[in-house]
């Protein structure tokens, strides 16, 4: 019988959620779920020293608003709990000292200046950022070097030490991963790792092991920049003797920038004027707010449908994807091996046609909060759902609602009477004076008998109606824009359609 698949998200609480993580987590997330599989968020917190206040809860905001809620993690509890590494400590020291007696990992004493100048001391041309490695570690101070009886006097009072991995000479270790297939390393390119800092802390490199295989994780898939990282975690799994419990490894492509150069970043973003964080972060220490998809107007079903086509497809020409779509389609095999580029103009598309597809009750809340946002007060909800309908198919970002719509709660604050004034006349002028008295006498306003009486109007006129449309609209609205004229003045009704446009004539008189 085979084990039932769980993964895990690992962040680190330093800060705003990139979407390459936020698309980390939705690839765990597909997975786990259309294997019937659990998806578990673990916080490693163990660098001390970065941590950020504030940023584990953002993490989990982020997660509630994509719809992507684990189903273990340190809100939630689980049967593998504490879920947050540091106050998993006591966990980590037993092992790396098991690595040590089997003589797979050391004691190092070194102190920062001697580390420092070791750097100095070995540098050349060919090799500018020397590394504490199989050659260097034979001339600095631990337990491979010194006498043993010094190492234990030097436990015993305490003296700082950190305990790091012995890697091999010249062995070649690989593994099969999901997306890349056969993947070797020779572990001469690989320095000596720290695996337990002189705090007591567990470096990432032992954390992931230990917690991965404690939590019974099955499968851990995480960005493509971690596999330089790769041959140290196997070695660990390996000398711990857990090689057999050892999960299936995917190491996802990277999100590269517009031009496809490098990986996407948050200064591309500040750049170009797009953001990269899934929701507004604002950093504890400098006070500076960066902007995220939520508050740029994007629907979670659109970030989350434009993240899982970055790098995936399900085989067809097919773009648009619900999350229970996603998880029903979602396997590994189509995950591309090559970095995906960001297209901030694409994104918005999916953004459109999700609003598009949106039902006016799924909307309501967020425009009307966009509404509120520009202090153009919304008290009629039945008019908010008329122009949601009415203005959905126009609007790209929830922003654009008030764009759109503004002029349906409130008079326009201008009039583009300048669109106007190039073919205005009097015969015009009088057909508009008369539009007023006959709407004023009119005992039917729905859409259809507007348009009717209008067009009768221009034809006793002699006008011709297209010439008319563009001056209404801009009477009604103050500009070149908006959805169908008459469902505009059908939905704002009598006495504002007759009241905008008599303000419409005075200023074109005065002009």
């Amino acid at each position: 019988m085979s084990k039932k698949v769980r993964v895990r998200f690992a962040p680190s609480p330093t800060g705003g959620l990139h979407l390459g993580g936020v698309r980390t987590v939705l690839f765990n997330y597909l997975f786990a779920k259309n294997q019937g599989g659990d998806f578990i968020v673990r916080i490693e917190d163990t660098d001390q020293g970065r941590f950020v206040a504030g940023a584990e809860e953002y993490i989990f905001n982020t997660l509630k608003w994509c719809g992507l809620e684990p189903d273990e993690s340190p809100v939630h509890g689980g049967p593998y709990a504490p879920y947050r590494q540091s106050e998993r400590k006591e966990n980590y020291r037993q092992y790396a000292e098991q690595l040590v007696k089997d003589g797979y990992a050391y004691y190092a004493f070194d102190t920062p200046a001697e580390l420092e100048e070791m750097r100095n001391r070995f540098k050349t041309p060919e090799n500018p950022s020397p590394q504490y490695n199989q050659v260097l570690r034979e001339k600095m101070r631990n337990s491979l070097t010194l006498e043993k009886d010094e190492v234990t006097r030097l436990l015993n009072e305490s003296v700082p030490y950190v305990v790091r991995i012995k890697m091999p000479l010249n062995e070649t270790i690989s593994f099969t991963d999901m997306i890349r297939g056969e993947v070797s390393f020779n572990t001469s390119q690989v320095d000596d790792k720290v695996l337990l800092k002189a705090d007591g802390m567990p470096t990432y490199h032992l954390a992931v092991v230990v917690d991965d295989y404690l939590m019974k994780i099955t499968h851990a898939f995480r960005g493509e920049e971690w596999l330089p990282s790769a041959p140290v975690h196997l070695l660990v799994w390996k000398y711990l003797g857990w090689e057999k419990d050892m999960p299936q490894w995917a190491h996802l492509p990277l999100i590269l920038k517009p031009d496809g150069n490098g990986k996407l970043s948050k200064r591309d973003g500040d750049r170009l004027g797009f953001p990269v964080f899934a929701m507004d972060w604002t950093d504890p220490k400098t006070n500076e707010t960066t902007i995220g998809f939520k508050e740029r107007g994007f629907l979670p079903e659109a970030f989350v449908n434009l993240l899982a086509m970055l790098g995936w497809n399900d085989g067809t020409d097919k773009e648009i994807f619900s999350l229970p779509e996603l998880i029903e389609k979602f396997s590994m095999e189509r995950v591309h091996k090559g970095g995906a580029k960001f297209d901030y103009e694409k994104a918005k598309w999916y953004n459109h046609e999700w609003i598009k597809l949106s039902e006016v009750s799924q909307l309501a809340v967020a425009v009307k909060q966009a509404f509120l946002d520009k202090q153009i007060p919304v008290t009629d909800e039945a008019l908010l759902k008329k122009v949601i309908e009415l203005v959905k198919d126009r609007c790209t970002l929830l922003a654009d609602f008030v764009q759109q719509g503004s002029f349906f709660f409130q008079s326009p604050a201008s009039i583009d009477t300048d669109a106007i004034k190039p073919k205005w006349d009097e015969k015009k002028n009088m057909f508009f004076t008369e539009l007023i008295r006959a709407y004023e006498l009119s005992t039917l306003w729905e859409t259809a008998d507007l348009e009717k009486e209008f067009k009768e109007l221009a034809a006793a006129n002699q006008l011709k109606t297209g010439e008319l449309m563009l001056p209404f609209r801009i009477m009604l609205v103050g500009g070149k824009f908006g959805p169908g004229v008459f469902d505009i003045a059908a939905t704002i009704g009598k006495q504002e359609t007759i009241k905008r446009i008599a303000h419409t004539l005075q200023l074109l008189q005065s002009s």
